[in-house]
């Protein structure tokens, strides 16, 4: 700061100016002072001051009957100009009136500017502010009325009289802050669009990511739940199963929020549920198991009211159904076992002919052989039984030159075993033999051409005790006990290969109790 101005600021009135108001216009005059304290002079105009502050503003409410206080007085001896702030309430104020007047004998030539805010002038301009003991006067208005000067320019309009600097300076000066302030808002949004496009370039690289190795993750399960289980149910160890259920549930027990999670994960998941209950059925837990297929069932439900019409969620239900309903016949509960089978074929006659699949027509002659077998169980009509028996035969039989048509067979010789009851039920012996006969030969050609396929094993285990029971109950005992004797070699092979299988365990106990009834 050079000499010059050094001692201008040392001389200088404290205030840059006192704003007059009537309390009416209280918040208008409050506005106005923040607005005129914060607006920052051009560069180099040779004020020793770059900002208009201070500017005095009387805070306090003055008491009807008392005069100005000696704050105001102070005030207004040390402030270089007065603005009056112009309305109809302002003209009608005496207190505005006084210190009009008293600025006015205080410091004659100081301004005295107005402010319109409200009114016509000639309805808003205290008389004090219009006339001098020396004559009229006409004091330097900003209008910040709508429609005239408005606020920014009256701002500038009260600014140049306060400094005496050209207007169109202030003007220009203040376009130049406003450009500088939408410059710098446009710098940072686009600073902040650069750091948003980063960040979600890096957030969908970071999602796709996680897609492809969630994608490999299931991929690993479906592996473990399609190829790998039907290769470790011919190996016939539950626990190698169990271990490849809990590896493939741990890819789920990682994911935090399991409804959010994709259909066909979701799906995922419930048939790894339906593995461990199947898993639990060959232990014997059937409660266990009845839980698992619970939970199945409820996932498969609730994917299928989400997609009603889509063919797979259709198919996953009534596999959980059919799965339900072979528990409960398990548990002795026929009725209900009937029902959900029943409501198995019912969603299976939904699915669209005309893209029928390998799998919906292995499920439909698992499920109209399941009905077959729960008529006969339930002492229902004979022909209903075989009507429903010779479908499930008629689908098989239409499966076995397939791409898995070992698995079609395994399935025909449990059908032709229920067929040949229902024949017999229904009076056609010839049928019964005849079916009865076939199954046990598809067992006998499926073990014999892999001997160590315990799920083949454990079916022709089945078939034998099967036979055995029907020799015995027809009088044929030598027949029982070379059919209970295969059977005998069979269950053994099992149980060695799996102490841990209960119901390879149970198949033992029941070729012991079938023994003990042959040697009766």
């Amino acid at each position: 700061m050079n000499v010059v101005a050094a001692a201008a600021e040392e001389n200088a009135p404290r205030y840059r100016a006192f704003i007059s108001y009537s309390h009416t216009d209280a918040t208008f005059a409050h506005r106005l002072h923040r607005r005129l304290e914060g607006l920052r002079l051009p560069a180099s105009t040779g004020h020793p001051r770059e900002r208009l502050a201070p500017v005095f503003i009387d805070r306090a409410e003055l008491a009807a009957g008392a005069d100005l206080s000696a704050q105001v007085r102070e005030a207004l001896a040390e402030s270089s100009a007065l603005i009056v702030v112009a309305s109809p309430a302002a003209r009608t104020s005496r207190w505005v009136a006084r210190e009009i007047v008293l600025f006015r004998e205080i410091h004659p030539h100081r301004p005295v500017l107005a402010a319109l805010v409200d009114g016509e002038p000639g309805e808003a301009f205290p008389d004090a502010l219009l006339h001098a003991a020396d004559g009229a006067l006409e004091p330097l208005a900003a209008d910040f009325r709508k429609g005239r000067d408005g606020e920014r320019l009256g701002l500038l309009k009260l600014a140049a009289g306060l400094t005496a600097l050209p207007l169109d300076r202030l003007v220009q000066r203040d376009a130049q802050t406003r450009q500088r302030r939408v410059m710098a808002v446009t710098a940072a949004s686009l600073l902040l669009s650069l750091v948003l496009a980063a960040l979600l370039v890096f957030a969908l690289r970071a999602r796709a990511e996680a897609e492809r190795q969630r994608s490999e993750a299931e991929g690993l399960v479906e592996f473990m739940l399609t190829d790998l289980r039907d290769k470790l149910k011919g190996v016939g160890r539950l626990d190698v199963m169990d271990a490849v259920n809990e590896r493939a549930m741990a890819h789920y027990a990682g994911q935090r929020d399991l409804p959010s999670l994709p259909p066909e994960s979701l799906y995922r998941r419930a048939r790894v549920i339906e593995a461990m209950g199947e898993d639990d059925e060959n232990r014997g837990n059937t409660a266990s198991a009845y839980d698992k297929y619970r939970e199945l069932h409820r996932t498969t439900a609730s994917l299928l009211t989400r997609d009603p019409d889509n063919p797979e969620r259709i198919f996953a239900h009534a596999g959980s159904e059919n799965r339900l309903a072979l528990i409960q016949t398990t548990r002795g509960n026929l009725e209900e076992a009937r029902s959900r089978f029943s409501n198995a074929e019912a969603l299976l006659d939904r699915l669209p002919p005309e893209k029928n699949k390998p799998e919906w027509a292995d499920l439909r002659s698992l499920v109209v052989g399941n009905l077959c077998a729960i008529t006969l169980k339930s002492g229902g009509k004979a022909i209903s039984a075989l009507d429903h028996c010779r479908e499930a035969v008629r689908i098989a039989l239409a499966q076995v030159d397939g791409s898995d048509g070992d698995k079609a067979r395994y399935a025909l010789a449990f059908h032709y075993l229920w067929l040949g009851d229902a024949a017999a039920a229904a009076g056609d012996p010839v049928l019964a033999r005849q079916t009865r006969a076939d199954g046990l030969a598809i067992s006998d050609q499926l073990i014999a051409r892999e001997p160590d396929n315990w799920l083949w094993l454990e079916q022709h285990a089945e078939i034998l005790l099967y036979h055995a029971r029907l020799s015995r109950r027809h009088g044929q005992i030598a027949s029982a006990r070379a059919l209970l004797a295969r059977a005998n070699a069979d269950v053994a092979r099992l149980v060695r290969h799996d102490p841990d299988n209960g119901y390879w365990a149970d198949l033992r106990t029941q070729a012991d109790q079938l023994g003990k009834e042959i040697a009766r």
